[in-house]
């Protein structure tokens, strides 16, 4: 009995090395491709004003506070209610803002990476037709991106769930 077991882990272990399994990081290998870093740095040029804004806004709120904090004993509770009403006001517009650039590079973002990916998938197809991977990983994701179908058990495993009916 025991050799047997030790037969039947010895040709799983055998029958796993035969196999090819890569691991693959998709969004590295998406964003350090020469065309995703271009449209990167365009959409990070395209964007800059509103991140000039944002920093300008910020200075504003900055100065505002240190007026506030400065000259609290001169100011008559009219204008240090005026001042924190305006800096409240600009704190509010500058959340907004901030998430309204950020949902805009996150919308670019996942454009470019949309229209990189019918690439790697031929890239894949071809690597898997070069290299002969019976398995390619997400890396980060832990998914699979390519199974050869030689590995595919769907098929039996409906036959057994159909006999134990």
């Amino acid at each position: 009995m025991l050799a047997l077991v030790s037969v039947l882990a010895l040709s799983a272990v055998s029958a796993f090395a035969e196999m090819k399994v890569a691991s693959l990081d998709v969004l590295r290998a998406i964003s350090d491709s020469e065309e995703a870093k271009t449209l990167f740095t365009t959409v990070q040029q395209e964007l800059q004003s509103d991140q000039d804004a944002l920093a300008a806004l910020q200075v504003e709120i900055a100065s505002l506070r240190e007026r506030l904090t400065k000259d609290s004993e001169i100011l008559s509770d009219a204008e240090r209610r005026r001042l924190v009403n305006d800096i409240e006001s600009k704190q509010a517009d500058l959340q907004f803002q901030a998430n309204k650039l950020r949902k805009e590079f996150n919308d670019r973002q996942q454009e470019i990476i949309s229209q990189i990916v019918p690439k790697l998938d031929a890239v894949l197809k071809d690597l898997v037709e070069i290299e002969g991977y019976d398995f390619i990983l997400n890396k980060n994701q832990q998914t699979v991106l390519y199974v050869n179908t030689k590995h595919d058990i769907t098929r039996k495993v409906t036959e057994k769930l159909n006999e134990k009916q």
